[in-house]
């Protein structure tokens, strides 16, 4: 991997006001791009709200906190192995209850090689699976 495409983010947390509905969302989007439930800590063993992270292995990347709805909601963007992903992605998340945001496709506009779909979650935060690479053989 290029250092242009190495992750300086480590975690990132969304609110949300529905967890359940929420944590229901980003398993079944997230999973063809290879995310996972990774943890979760309820709010009387935070002190304060729910959590549920999701990632690979141990390590949750992004977290989702039971402390209302985001206002302004936020963009997030994951990134994708393969075009085929990125269409499982989108449709996973429409089936799991998100908005269409923008279907599959080359948006040349952000780079000739940026293939992406974008769906509105549940609780109005744009997420989005991007790929560099070319489709498939």
């Amino acid at each position: 991997m290029s250092d242009e495409l190495a992750l300086a983010i480590d975690h990132v947390t969304l609110n949300v006001a529905d967890i359940a509905r929420a944590g229901d969302f980003y398993a079944a989007a997230l999973e063809p791009l290879g995310l996972e439930q990774v943890g979760a800590v309820t709010a009387e063993q935070s002190g304060s709200v729910a959590y549920i992270g999701f990632g690979r292995g141990r390590k949750g990347n992004l977290w989702i906190a039971e402390m209302g709805q985001q206002t302004p909601a936020t963009h997030i963007c994951f990134r994708a192995g393969t075009r085929a992903a990125v269409r499982a992605f989108y449709e996973a998340a429409l089936a799991a209850g998100g908005t269409d945001n923008g279907p599959p496709g080359v948006r040349e506009i952000y780079h000739p090689a940026y293939y992406a779909a974008f769906v509105t979650d549940p609780e109005g935060h744009n997420i989005e699976a991007v790929c560099f690479e070319d489709e498939e053989a």
